[in-house]
């Protein structure tokens, strides 16, 4: 068995770290323009849109733990989660192109069309993103690794979104010469090349360290009764779930918010670029302040003050907008030392579930974590559409006072309170560095003698 406490190669973390610039090149595409996409567009009703959101994450709430479970019994000579990184590539860019590529059907046939396409590349996104983020909980047990690692991660999938916040506009006035459609459909093909490329890199250049103390796999029900009595998971996931709201909000809304209140949709690429480099320049604060205060403090501060920070967005007026983008760059960089501790406190639960039930199922620990991360985001994407529709919204057209306040509400005040209110929770998170040095030390006697038996 390979030394647990190994630490990781530059390589093999940036190596991890570019399967999140894989997925974010359309993650990030899909967060950003897809609300506006199928409204402005395709032509879907508001609406309808937010509820196609929301229902798709029902789906996803069988899906995603059976996937995790799936993930967790898989077994291949290049380990149970990395091989569906290679996988499901190739399958993740063609439905990439083909959630925005817009047939000429009639409403409801667009409708169709888009709840077919949204979940099967939802499903896709799944099968190859719960590995993929559990695979970060089995390359390495040091607790400093997996922070460092998850900010390699978060980094580079924040630089994907960078080239996705500057370039994509840009890119689909290039391709479609005046069909934005067009524009779209090729932007996305270009995007998913890229993505496919970069997870055969990951597979390629990392490596599985930790075995499951288990030779026999579980059965699903003792996994998912391991999870809900897993109370430290429990808070990350109901964290998760908000901060995906948060972000959903703000980012859906955004092009809206400079389209029709601002007055020109082409700043919007500069507000959500600085966003995205303020967090990336507070990403790699996260290690030095988790040595310092621990993982739990620093997310606690980081999510406490960004949410403050986005409440100052309802104020500037329209013609303020570099005040707007220097809030944004604030929100970012606040918002980044917390971005990689989430993902870190997640490989300390499945430690702590190992300790605890005798049983380890990282998979499914990721996978229930994604899921409430993705439910988030459909949440943030239903609330987005039915506040549209609800304050009238409509498409290509001068908005009333009565929309333009919704926009703003839904850029600033709904999800600072949401995410200030929130942070009262990780008050009893119990997994502090103290305690979790004694459960690895725990494991790794327990790893011992499993060794010695086999």
């Amino acid at each position: 068995m390979a030394q647990l406490d190994q630490k990781l190669s530059v390589k093999e973390k940036v190596g991890y770290g570019l399967g999140d610039f894989a997925a974010n090149i359309v993650f990030q595409t899909v967060m950003i323009f897809l609300m506006y996409f199928y409204t402005d567009i395709f032509g879907i009703p508001a609406a309808a849109v937010g509820t196609l959101f929301l229902l798709s994450r029902i789906w996803d709430a069988v899906n995603d733990p059976l996937m995790g479970a799936v993930a967790d019994r898989t077994k291949s000579k290049y380990g149970r989660f990395r091989p569906w990184v290679k996988w499901t590539a190739i399958p993740f860019g063609i439905m990439a192109v083909l959630m925005f590529t817009t047939p000429d059907f009639s409403t409801s046939g667009k409708i169709v069309y888009a709840y077919v396409t949204y979940i099967l590349m939802m499903m896709i996104y799944t099968a190859n993103n719960i590995p993929y983020g559990a695979l970060s909980g089995v390359m390495t047990s040091d607790s400093v690794e997996r922070t460092s690692l998850n900010s390699y991660r978060f980094v580079l999938g924040q630089s994907a979104a960078l080239l996705v916040q500057g370039a994509t506009l840009p890119l689909i006035a290039f391709f479609g010469m005046g069909d934005k459609a067009l524009g779209y459909q090729l932007t996305m093909a270009l995007f998913a090349l890229i993505a496919i490329g970069m997870f055969y890199v990951t597979f390629y250049t990392t490596k599985e360290r930790i075995l499951p103390v288990q030779t026999e796999a579980t059965p699903i029900k003792e996994d998912l009764k391991d999870l809900l009595n897993n109370r430290p998971w429990a808070i990350l996931f109901v964290m998760g779930l908000v901060t995906f709201i948060f972000l959903s909000l703000r980012i859906a809304v955004g092009l809206y918010y400079f389209k029709y209140y601002v007055g020109d949709e082409n700043l919007f690429s500069v507000f959500a670029v600085l966003g995205t480099l303020g967090l990336i320049a507070g990403i790699p604060l996260s290690k030095p302040l988790t040595k310092k205060f621990g993982k739990r403090n620093t997310y606690i501060a980081s999510n406490a003050l960004s949410g403050l920070a986005v409440l100052a967005l309802f104020f500037p007026s329209a013609d303020q907008y570099i005040v707007v983008y220097i809030i944004s760059a604030l929100v970012g960089f606040l918002n980044g030392p917390g971005v990689p501790i989430l993902w870190a406190m997640y490989a300390d639960t499945a430690d702590y579930a190992e300790w605890k039930f005798g049983r380890r199922a990282t998979g499914i620990v990721f996978s229930a974590a994604t899921f409430g991360q993705k439910f988030g985001w459909g949440i943030g994407g239903a609330i987005t559409g039915w506040l549209l529709a609800i304050f009238n919204y409509v498409p290509n057209a001068v908005q009333s006072p009565e929309a333009i306040l919704g926009i703003k509400l839904m850029l600033s005040i709904i999800p600072g309170v949401l995410m200030i209110l929130s942070v009262g929770l990780l008050f009893f998170y119990t997994l502090t560095e103290p305690f979790m040095e004694k459960v690895q030390a725990d494991l790794a006697e327990r790893r011992k003698g499993d060794e010695a038996t086999t």
